[in-house]
């Protein structure tokens, strides 16, 4: 524990800076000594679970981890030189909180794992009868009937390049009733920053109606988890927290920041737009 507390500069009276200050080649540091003098001194340590903070760098981990049980300063640059170590010595006494970035990257990821994102087929599509811009398209999604799906694509995509043809599919959100029709899912489309031009996504050649998707590699895919329920997805906003981070780049290839949009088949697609939105 005194070890641990040295290295995040956590002790009272000795720090990593003083120690490595007073390393000498004549006047080597027992550090069973100083772990003796550190809880003699140390009181308390309070860990704050929630907030973690950066690893040692390699130099310094190498160093504390040695077999040996001395420390002294011509040890440290046979490694390092000794400005290294005080440089890295700094870092670690500050306790660096790990990026927030990643954090968030972490929890869109997470996020994004409880959609239930499927391939679908449309079996049929028709206009709908009360509203000019949507239509209406029976898909398969691999359940035992096909579901009835509204899309407000009228201004984007001609009826006849709609049918019978693979789609990708939002399986898990709430059902909607748009101008009478209870529509239950919605058919993932990219669209360029002006919304004039809109495709929707393409999955790979091979892949089955009903197909879960996923985002980034295969052992992504192994350990994705069940699908969020609607009421869940709805609740805690899970598309609205990961649908501003679907994109596609500029090989058209949809992604979830870095994370590749996927089936067992290959990757999904646009066909034309390259760093597009996703919605």
């Amino acid at each position: 524990m005194a070890a641990t507390s040295l290295l995040k500069g956590n002790c009272t009276g000795i720090g990593v800076r003083r120690l490595f200050s007073l390393a000498h080649p004549h006047r080597p540091l027992n550090f069973n000594q100083i772990n003796s003098a550190v809880n003699h001194n140390y009181h308390h340590i309070r860990i704050r679970r929630e907030k973690l903070t950066l690893s040692p760098s390699p130099r310094l981990a190498a160093l504390w981890n040695s077999s040996s049980p001395f420390c002294t300063a011509a040890d440290a640059s046979a490694s390092a030189s000794a400005s290294e170590v005080v440089s890295d010595a700094a870092v670690v006494d500050e306790a660096v909180p790990v990026s927030e970035v990643v954090y968030e990257q972490k929890k869109i990821k997470d996020a994004a794992d409880l959609l239930d994102i499927r391939v679908g087929r449309v079996l049929k599509a028709w206009r709908h009868e009360e509203a000019e811009s949507l239509y209406v398209e029976e898909v398969d999604v691999g359940e035992p009937e096909p579901r009835i799906i509204c899309s407000g694509l009228v201004r984007y995509i001609p009826l006849d390049h709609l049918q019978d043809r693979n789609v990708v599919v939002l399986a898990n959100l709430k059902p909607r009733n748009m101008r009478g029709v209870k529509s239950n899912g919605m058919l993932m489309a990219a669209s360029d920053a002006s919304h004039e031009n809109v495709e929707l996504l393409v999955p790979p050649e091979g892949s089955l109606p009903g197909e879960r998707v996923w985002f980034g590699s295969e052992e992504d895919h192994l350990n994705q988890p069940p699908a969020a329920s609607p009421n869940q997805i709805q609740k805690k906003k899970i598309w609205e927290l990961v649908q501003p981070h679907l994109k596609t780049d500029n090989s058209c290839i949809a992604l979830l920041g870095e994370h590749v949009m996927r089936t067992s088949a290959g990757v999904v697609i646009s066909t034309s737009l390259k760093n597009a939105n996703i919605s």
